[in-house]
């Protein structure tokens, strides 16, 4: 890319694409005096945290119209559920071991300085052992319940987000989130698994859907949060490129995101009721990506970052949900 015209809106801060790693033995603040001993649940509460559970709703929503449109139908109500424990398990596991890894950072950022790693109620090592019990139980879950096919998905999952994303990518790259987000779509192929043993088509249009959907549901958050980040020394795009840029880059991913989202109705026979849903779920939310590309090169407007994150989310869950109805459409 060439220099930002002075035209443009510019990122509040600027990093190398190769920050310095943050120093790691940063001390954690002791407990206040006369804190009472923490109760049972209190810690359970913690370690389910390091499981982020809003991110495992991912599984949610996109597991099961998955498996419903690789059954063409309901599927057995044992294996649905046996999927998202397994899911479950190997994204929780996936993201306690993240916890673990940028613990350092978190300490840092203030969106994250309240996770039980940053704040000492869980300890790194038990955090370790917790991460790697959960895999290992998704992944013979999987075996013994639902498929080996599905217990490598699993298991490429975990691999791919923690050192992919987390070790490789993500202090490194200002695409860390692009290339770290195929973890993320692997739900989708782990539910079609479930049903077929197999893999086709079909599933490979759902995970580009979810591919290029990541990058516009994330660098919103990343704008929104960009002085943490910047603070962490973290290269999200939106910390190292301007805010034209970062939109520019927005609406490629959208527009082959609803392309990816229209090449489903071919591979997997879905009917006009889909076909409308997507094409009307596209329009909105490629309208509000355009609109919000349009802010980014002004410095009047506010670039409401937070409302496209949310309105990605609306999309993602509308359109699964469309999914999901279809195979059950008479027509």
């Amino acid at each position: 890319m060439g220099a930002v015209p002075p035209t443009e809106r510019s990122p509040r801060t600027v990093l190398s694409a190769s920050p310095t790693p943050v120093e790691r033995t940063a001390p954690v603040a002791p407990p206040a005096p006369g804190r009472p001993a923490r109760t049972w649940r209190s810690r359970v509460g913690a370690y389910v945290a390091l499981t982020k559970p809003r991110i495992i709703e991912l599984l949610l929503v996109t597991t099961v119209p998955t498996m419903v449109l690789a059954q063409g139908g309901m599927p057995p109500v044992w294996l649905v559920l046996a999927t998202l424990v397994g899911g479950a398990a190997a994204a929780g596991s996936a993201n306690v071991l993240n916890c673990y890894i940028d613990r350092d950072i978190d300490r840092i950022m203030h969106r994250t300085s309240r996770r039980p790693l940053a704040t000492g109620e869980v300890s790194p090592r038990a955090a370790l052992v917790f991460g790697f019990a959960l895999g290992a139980f998704s992944l013979v879950w999987f075996a013994l319940t639902v498929n080996l096919l599905s217990a490598a998905l699993a298991l490429g999952a975990i691999v791919l987000y923690v050192v992919g994303y987390t070790m490789i990518l993500k202090r490194r790259t200002p695409q860390n989130i692009v290339w770290g987000g195929v973890a993320g779509c692997m739900p989708v192929l782990i539910g079609w698994s479930a049903v077929t043993d197999s893999l086709a088509w079909a599933p490979v249009a759902l995970f580009g859907v979810i591919f290029f959907w990541t990058p516009p549901h994330y660098w919103p958050l990343s704008m929104r949060f960009r002085r943490d980040y910047a603070a962490a020394g973290v290269p999200m795009l939106p910390v190292v490129a301007s805010d034209v840029r970062v939109a520019r880059e927005m609406l490629a991913h959208t527009a082959a995101m609803i392309a990816c989202s229209l090449v489903l109705v071919p591979l997997a026979g879905m009917s006009w009721v889909y076909t409308a849903v997507a094409v009307a779920l596209g329009l909105w939310f490629g309208g509000a990506t355009v609109a919000f590309a349009r802010r980014a090169g002004r410095t009047d407007v506010k670039l409401r970052e937070m409302s496209l994150f949310h309105q990605s989310i609306t999309y993602l869950t509308l359109l699964f949900v469309a999914v999901g109805v279809d195979p059950f459409l008479p027509l």
